[in-house]
């Protein structure tokens, strides 16, 4: 059975197994899971709004709409769907990096090339060295990570060959957002991860920026507004470095966080500026 035939008969099964109810959200093949208890509204839609902070204590009230909204997400990456969700940066699109049709779908709503690169999610940084050969050191990762960058290094055979094969790197991200971390552990598995937004237009803070989107898309989870959001820099997503070299580093997007990464790089690891080709 196909991915997306999987997908269609888990959805409803998965949102009444968590007490989630489904909810149009411009067509019939995008839709949007709320908990029983009553969520903000975003004009024409439902949508779960997580805490703002980006984090929930495990005593709290709002836990319980938290972990359905896992349960939901997980649900459908398994499937094979694509959901957005709130990071660090950005919003973004996630799917599974072993799923094929689900890479391919994520490239095809956005428009996007296939020869720019996705993306992968981690939870935690000891995932890091099963999907990647590391050359820096344990502390530089966990300097760096989890935060607003994304790591290019060399590849491992772990991950799908159809995601990135034009290239032996890979970047990894793990956002410095509980939502992200919980999801990308509770999943078990890499997340191909990349902006909500179609290919050449502005990047998006919030739910409503993507909205065109929607239709397309089986779960959208709202975090609310990422960022200040009233200037450019807010908007220039992860920065993106080469660590596939020893002893050097490659700045690929300058992104949000620049300075403070190059700071690190140089400054207390030692590693030389050179020039960076992944994208």
């Amino acid at each position: 059975m196909s991915p997306a035939r999987r997908c269609r008969g888990m959805r409803a099964a998965v949102a009444a197994s968590v007490g989630l109810s489904e909810v149009s959200a411009g067509s019939r093949s995008g839709r949007l899971f709320r908990p029983p208890s009553p969520a903000p509204a975003a004009p024409g839609a439902r949508l779960l709004r997580l805490p703002g902070s980006g984090a929930v204590q495990a005593a709290s009230p709002e836990r319980a709409g938290w972990t359905e909204a896992l349960r939901a997400a997980v649900a459908e990456l398994r499937a094979g769907a694509v959901v957005a969700v709130p990071t660090d940066t950005l919003y973004g699109l996630a799917c599974a990096a072993s799923c094929s049709a689900a890479l391919r779908a994520v490239y095809r709503l956005k428009g996007r090339s296939e020869a720019k690169p996705l993306a992968v999610c981690l939870g935690r940084v000891a995932d890091v060295y099963r999907y990647c050969r590391v050359r820096v050191p344990e502390e530089l990762l966990k300097d760096l990570l989890p935060g607003p960058v994304t790591l290019v290094m060399e590849r491992s055979e772990e991950l799908n060959k159809d995601l990135n094969p034009f290239t032996p790197l890979v970047g990894i991200r793990i956002p410095d957002h509980a939502f992200m971390q919980d999801l990308a552990q509770m999943f078990e598995g890499p997340l191909a991860l990349t902006s909500a937004n179609l290919s050449s237009q502005a990047s998006s803070l919030n739910v409503e920026e993507f909205q065109d989107l929607w239709p397309q898309l089986s779960l959208v989870i709202d975090g609310g507004q990422i960022g200040g959001g009233q200037s450019p820099e807010c908007r220039l997503g992860s920065t993106v470095v080469d660590l596939s070299v020893p002893g050097k580093f490659g700045i690929i997007r300058p992104g949000c966080a620049l300075e403070s990464t190059t700071a690190i790089l140089q400054q207390k690891y030692g590693l030389l500026p050179s020039h960076a080709s992944y994208l």
